[in-house]
């Protein structure tokens, strides 16, 4: 062989070892996207369903918080929430709680039917 003989075979080595680095790509670049449709897309649906639940809370609101209280809103300000929870000697109890801390909005009446 001569030298221009292996500089010719030189270039068209190259171009077929790129392509065979990217199939060799091609899984790890497959397993990430589905790892996206499968995870990380509906994780962040449910955060912004959750984040507008906790924007659109309104006095009179019927809530249940992510430690299991149910009450209904009685003051509503800009990062907390005043929960009546139970009614004692005919004076509501009252807690306070950070919005983020509601986890569903029920329909209205449902303590009432509980």
């Amino acid at each position: 062989m001569q030298v221009t003989d292996i500089l010719t075979l030189i270039p068209a080595q190259a171009a077929g070892g790129e392509g065979g680095a990217l199939m060799g790509m091609l899984p790890i670049i497959l397993m990430f996207v589905i790892l996206y449709f499968l995870m990380i897309r509906p994780q962040m649906k449910r955060q912004k369903e959750h984040r507008n639940l906790v924007a659109a809370l309104t006095k009179g609101d019927e809530v249940i918080t992510s430690g299991g209280l149910l009450g209904k809103v009685t003051k509503v300000s800009d990062n907390y929430i005043t929960l009546e929870v139970s009614e004692l000697a005919d004076k509501p109890v009252e807690i306070v709680l950070q919005r983020s801390a509601v986890s569903n909005v029920l329909p209205k009446g449902t303590i009432k039917s509980l």
